[in-house]
Order: structure tokens, then sequence, then C-alpha cells
């Protein structure tokens, strides 16, 4: 299922690309470049705009406003102001404001303090002029206006043509504002002017997303002591996750240049200290943060750095489930050489990264001393922006459309027949995984579009980082050649004359507004892949507008379903017919709008639906018992909709088959996802699996269902299909499983066989089917054609059942058995 993505500043971006590699697109695209050779105003300017202050993740307790003139002599502020519009102002909003006093020096900064929130924990330096504006953390409007009365105009043009306002800068997605809006910050960032004060009417040219650095008339910063603290890197990073100098100004930090990170909203370049200390556990590099701005410095490059300690979450949260990363902000640096060797990167051979994980200690790991020779995650950490190297690392995941995959530095660890890695228990982690992403120029070196199985031959290189996807990165500067490892889609055998063959698919958020390639792909999947299988159970089925139509009312599906049905004919395969049952709106979780649900095709040539009226959103399926044979009270119907196990999540289908005169009872389900769950690389150990309680209610309320059919008669033939979101050694595929009623066939493979699903690097199971005892001759298969490939139609693999239903006696069996061998033994 798709995912949501950071950005720097708290930005998120849910079931769309991430905001990194748009602004990356649009740098190498040339939109949005300062204008060249702008000029300073001669008058003051705003420097900087920050309206985070006391918000949640936030560290400083109030807003600011500053200024800084670029002109030759004092400005008196006397009869000035600053004031703040909304971004998007009302009819009624009216311009706030706060007076002026004092003069403003040259080569000086001006610090006007605003509100204080309710959070934070450092207060500004002693402001020059102080207000009481709440700006707007993401998305407002402050002028520099001679005078005091508050200003009046409430569009763009009318404020430019008001000669009061000297300088005026609109953020994130400001009505008023010069040019295009400067980029939208947060509850951790600011927007503030380039160091060269270039004044160019177009805030997006002027302005830069990055750390809130305020600074007042005496040069104070933060904490009212301008003099930071001499450290080296190692002191920065010390002996556990998180600095001893973390809030702290520091100075003096020596190293030399080893990348650069030259696009997105998180530019900055990494150095190392070529003289390490003895301790194991410090890292020698360091990331230098500087915001959207490009820094001045070029590999080899000898810097001496001053900034502020600060540990970075990637949701900018400080209770993050996340790991942080120790950077620098606000920076200032020095060159003091050039063409300097680069310190030599830590070579990853199979044995260098610990076969265990982390600490379980049943709670934060942040303050404990961290063991690089015993845990992966501590040896990550104490390699922290420090330059890595792995060389003829194999794919384990698949080049993603974020552009980054996944290789193991443990070829040997858990490896399945097609190249993958498999995750087996919560217990078993793969800690030879990593993600590798690229700070290589795109137009240079285009990423390369992976499979799992192939290689990176030679040497991939760079600094590692902790992400929020997939744990710690290597960003490369050197990536290894691909090597094409031959990975074939998979094709199943065809079910034999007296086979049923079920399958399970889940065709991730397919709507009628795809594009005619998605259904193609999904259509040659059922027809060629799986061999046209007599019944398929669908599951991410969106309605006809998808995720454009938000609470629009609009939850049938047909479109969406006939618009596959006539790919699949058009592939090659036979006219499937549907069923389903459309949602109520907005009830039933999966992307916003897109009205997810589960569903049935199936083949009326090979295969009969019974259709019994009364089934809709709201209405349960009954089991009824007809003289000893069980019967859905509605055909399609769902499964105890109402009941709170399916609070926004979608609801079990039931569906009654008959073939060749007998009845099968199929169900098809998709349960809630892991959304929420702390990660396997997070901060807490070990993480919590909060999604996993409603998952194991959802699995009592099936089994529940299920041993009602069974109830009736134990001979009965049931298939449960569909992606569970959970593995099978989960307690609650467990719980469908538990007494033998049920059996998950994910169990009957070959250990290294047992996965269908690609997540971080990992090979795992979702999705499953299950039968009950009934089903003879079950011959099950995971078709691998989406999971571990670039280019995929979903990011599951399909899977299928073939089997002969039972018939409930002895010697039907027999001779349906005996027709099989016939038909196995000579075939036509």
């Amino acid at each position: 299922m798709p995912r949501p993505h950071r950005g720097r500043g708290g930005l998120r971006v849910t079931y769309s690309r991430r905001i990194g590699v748009l602004a990356a697109a649009l740098v190498l695209a040339g939109i949005a470049t300062p204008v060249a050779g702008a000029e300073p105003s001669a008058d003051a300017v705003i420097a900087e705009v920050y309206g985070g202050g006391g918000n949640s993740g936030a560290t400083l307790t109030s807003d600011f406003i500053e200024l800084v003139t670029a002109g030759p002599a004092p400005l008196r502020l006397a009869g000035w102001s600053v004031q703040y519009l909304p971004g998007a102002p009302s009819p009624t909003s009216r311009w706030q404001v706060t007076p002026l006093t004092g003069s403003l020096q040259p080569g000086a900064r001006y610090l006007i303090g605003e509100a204080k929130g309710t959070g934070g924990t450092v207060a500004l330096p002693a402001p020059d002029a102080t207000g009481t504006i709440a700006l707007a953390a993401t998305a407002g409007t402050v002028a520099l206006v001679h005078g005091t009365e508050a200003l009046t105009c409430r569009t763009a043009a009318d404020c430019a043509a008001d000669t009061r306002i000297r300088d005026l800068v609109g953020y994130g997605s400001a009505t008023v504002r010069e040019g295009a809006p400067a980029p939208a910050p947060g509850n951790t960032t600011s927007v503030a002017r380039g160091a060269a004060l270039a004044d160019t009417d177009a805030n997006a040219a002027d302005f830069a997303v990055g750390a809130p650095t305020p600074v007042n008339a005496k040069g104070e910063t933060p904490g009212g002591d301008p003099a930071p603290v001499d450290a080296r890197i190692h002191d920065i990073q010390g002996t556990t996750r998180i600095s001893p100098l973390d809030g702290r100004q520091v100075g003096g930090v020596t190293g030399v240049v080893t990348a650069l990170r030259t696009f997105g909203s998180a530019r900055g370049f990494w150095f190392t200290d070529p003289r390490p200390d003895a301790d194991p556990r410090t890292s020698e590099g360091l990331f230098v943060f500087t915001g959207s701005t490009t820094p001045a410095v070029a590999v080899g490059d000898a810097v001496t750095v001053r900034g502020t300690v600060k540990e970075y979450y990637p949701d900018n949260l400080r209770d993050s489930r996340y790991q942080s990363l120790t950077e620098l902000t606000g920076p200032q640096w020095t060159v003091t050489s050039s063409g300097n060797a680069l310190p030599a990167p830590t070579a990853l051979a199979p044995d260098t990264v610990p076969d265990a994980l982390v600490p379980q200690p049943g709670g934060n790991i942040e303050g404990l001393a961290l063991e690089p020779a015993t845990y992966a995650l501590d040896f990550w950490e104490a390699h922290e922006s420090e330059i890595v190297s792995v060389t003829d690392a194999r794919v384990v995941g698949r080049t993603t459309e974020y552009n980054e995959l996944y290789v193991t530095t443990k070829p040997g660890q858990r490896p399945t027949p097609r190249g993958g890695t498999l995750y087996t228990g919560y217990d078993r982690p793969n800690t030879g995984v990593l993600k590798i992403e690229s700070l290589i120029p795109f137009a240079q070196r285009p990423f390369p579009k992976a499979n799992t199985g192939d290689t990176l031959g030679g040497p991939t290189s760079g600094p590692v980082e902790y992400d929020s996807f997939g744990g710690y990165t290597l960003f490369a500067t050197a990536l290894g050649e691909l090597k094409d490892n031959g990975l074939q889609r998979e094709v199943t055998r065809p079910q034999r004359s007296g086979e049923l063959a079920v399958a399970t698919y889940n065709v991730e958020n397919l709507s009628a507004v795809h594009d005619q390639r998605k259904f193609d792909q999904l259509a040659h999947g059922v027809v060629d892949n799986l061999q046209r299988p007599d019944i398929v159970t669908l599951e991410e089925i969106q309605d006809n507008n998808g995720e454009q139509g938000h609470g629009d009312g609009v939850v049938a599906a047909d479109q969406t379903l006939r618009r596959f049905a006539d790919a699949i004919v058009a592939a090659g395969g036979p006219r499937y017919e549907w069923r389903q049952i459309d949602p109520a709106d907005l009830a039933d979780g999966g992307a916003p709008g897109g009205n997810i649900r589960v569903g049935f095709l199936f083949n009326p040539a090979r295969v009969s639906f019974v259709d019994r009226p009364g089934g809709d959103s709201a209405t349960a399926v009954r089991v009824r018992d007809d003289h000893g044979k069980p019967h859905l009270s509605v055909s399609p119907g769902r499964v105890d909709p109402g009941n709170e196990a399916w609070q926004a999540s979608r609801k079990p289908l039931a569906g009654e088959f008959v073939f060749h005169g007998r009845t099968v009872f199929v169900i098809a389900n998709h349960f809630n996802s892991k959304g929420g769950d702390q990660p396997v690389h997070g901060r807490f150990q070990p993480p919590a699996r909060s999604s996993e309680v409603q998952r194991v209610r959802q699995a009592q309320v099936l089994r529940g269902f299920v041993d009602q059919l069974l109830a009736v008669d134990r001979n009965a033939n049931v298939i449960v299909a569909g992606d569970l979101n959970d593995y099978p050694f989960s307690p609650a595929v467990r719980t469908l499983t538990s007494g033998g009623a049920l059996r998950a066939l994910i169990d009957t493979l070959p250990e290294n066989e047992r996965y269908g699903y690609v997540y971080e690097g990992n090979s795992q199971v979702l999705d499953h089917i299950l039968a009950s005892a009934a089903p003879r001759g079950v011959d099950y298969d995971v078709v691998h054609v989406n999971a571990e490939f670039a280019d995929q139609a979903s990011d599951h693999d399909p899977q299928v059942v073939r089997f002969r239903p039972g018939t409930g006696s002895r010697l039907g069996d027999a001779y349906y058995d005996a027709l099989d061998w016939l038909e196995r033994t000579f075939p036509h």
C-alpha cells in the first residue's frame, strides 16, 4: 500500500511523491531559481520569520521576526512597525501591529519577539522590540512598515501599491506576498533571507526554509551567550543516540567535507574529522543542515564550523517513534584549505554489522550507551554521517518510485531462491538490510531501476543517515553498476477440469481514473501468470473516481470493475463477472476518498455464484442450516459489518459458489493496516504493534463466522482469502488457524518461499489463503509477478489455490479423486 513520506519543516505528503524528489526535479528543471545579480535593499529588510514558537516539537518558546539592513548608516526605527496578516485573509481579517523603537545598526540584527506558546524549552535572546502577534507556523504575511497605523490591503496588488510597506514576505500558501510566496516553514523551521540579503521582490527566490536562528542587536543567540562551546565532532556525537551538546552552540568544529546534498529542502553537507578518537562508540561524521540553500563548499574542503547542535526527528516530534539525526543548524563556516584527501570509508563485509538488532529494554533506547560491536542499530549510530562502503551488494528490495532500493550487507542472511532476504519472525530481524539513495545528480547518473536479486557491482559508498522509511540509509556519492540477475515473473500452472482455482489479488487502490496501463498489467497477471483462475478475491478496489472525490458521496465501483473485466477479455481471458457491496461513504479506511472495498471476480463458464438479495453495507450475513447444509442468508454479504472490530476498516465479504454441484464458501478480506505501529528500527524497543490489537479482534470475528459454517457442516468447503496485513506467525493469523479449523496454506511452502510482499528490503507475508479441512488435493502457489520488480502493477504478489471441493461423503470424494487421477495420468 502507498505510504506517507516526509520532507523537512514538518511537511508531509500522503499517497504521493516525496517532497525532496519533487524539489530536486524543480531544481534540475531550473524552476524558481533566484534572480541573478539581485542587489540588497539599501533600506531595512525582513531577514527571518518564525511562527512555530511554543508549538508541538518546537525548541523555541516564542515566535519572532528579525530585521537587517545592508545600508551603511544606522536606521532609526521609531515610528516604524512590523505587521502580520493571516495567509488566507477573510473580509474581516485585520493587520496586527507591533511598533518598533531604537535603531537598526549596519551589519547587526534587530529582533522582534512575538507571541509565546505553551511548548518549547528555549527562550529567545532579549528582543529589541516585543509584540503579541501569534504568527502562523506554515502560512502568513509579514510586512515592514514605515508607520504604525494598521494596513488595510488584503491582496498582493493592493499591498504592492502601498508606499508605506518597505518590505513584505508571504510564506507558505500566503495570498499576500511578493511574487511567489516563500516556501512553507513549520514548527521547527523558519523562512530566512540568504546571506547576500538579496531583495528581488520575489519571496520564493529570496527566502529559504531552515532552522530558526534568532539574533538580537547585541549579537546574542538563544541562551543569551554568543560564545559557542569549542568541540570536536566526536564530542558532539557522544556515546549515546542523543548528543551531550543537544541545543548548545558549538564552534571550532573541524573536518573535511565528504559529501553534499544540493537538492530538496534538506540541503547541507557532511564532514568528517580525520583525527578520530579511540572510542568506537563516537561517530566522526556530522551533517550540517542549510535548509533549502545549497552550501558553498566542495568535497575535500577542510572547514571550521559554528552552529547549534540539534537532534532532528523525521516527523519533527520530540516524542517521535523514530530515531534522530544529530546535526548542526544555523551554521557558519570557513574553508581553510581545499583538495584534501578524504578519510577512508568503513568497508562493510558480511560480518561487519552485528546479527543482533538492538537492546530490548522495554522503552526508549536513546539513553543507552552504544554497543556497536554487539547491536546493528548501535553500529549504524556509531557511524552516523560517516562514509561507509559496500561492494557487489545484492539488491533485496526493488527500486521504488522514490528512487531508493535496498541491498544486503549479509548475503547469507535468510536468502530467498529469487535473491531477496526473508523476514521470518519478530525476533529474527535482517540486520544486513541497508537502504540506498543517491546524491549524484540525476542528469549525471540516473538512479538504477533494479529488481530483487540484481547486484550493484563494484563499490557503493556515501554517508549514512537515519530515515523514517527504511532506517539507516547510505546516500551514495559512488554508486555501483547495476548487474541484471535476469529475474522473471512467475507463471503458475492452469487448473485441471476437476479443480477449482481460487486466487487472491491486492490490486493497490485500483479505480476507474487509473490509466489503461495499470488495468492491462493487472489483467495480464490474471490471464497469463495466474492462468485464468475461477474465482479471484480482490482487495483495494476503489470507487469510480478514486481519491479525486473525497466526501462527494460517490461509492459505486462498477466502472472500476467493468474496466478491469474488459481488460481481462482484451488480454485473452474469460468474461469475468463480479460481485461486491458498496461501502458507506468514507467508512472503510484506505486512501482518503477512495472508498476501498473487497470483491469477487468469477468465471461463469466454470463456476456459479449463488445470488441471494439483501446484502448491503450495514446488513450482516447469517449462516442458515438447511437440513444439515449451510447456506448464506445473503450472497454476497458482509460479515458482521457493525462490529467495532471493523471501524475505519474494510469489511469481509462472503460469497456462496457452486462448482460441479458442490458448494464452496469464499470469504474475501482486507484487515486493517500496520499504520501507527512503531518501526522495527525506531527508538522504542521492542516496538509496539498497536495496530495488531484490531487485527486480532477482526480475526476473532471472522473465525466466529467460519465456525458457524463448520458447526452446521464440519465438511463445508471454506476458503478465507485476502490481505490480512499480518505475518504467518502473528497473533491474528494464529487466531484463525487455532484448533485446526482453518490451515494457512503459506505454511505448506518451503520456508524460504514464504513471501509475497517486500517492505524495506524484507521479503514477507501479508496476503493469505486459508482453507478448511474439506478441500482435497490442495495445490497452493504464491505467484511472484510484482513485489520484487521495479515495474509493478501492484505492490503485492497474487496467490492461487487449486483443489477439488469435498463432497461430504467418502464415496463421493473417492469418485472425484479417481477422475482427477485419470486426468493427471492421461492428460488431454
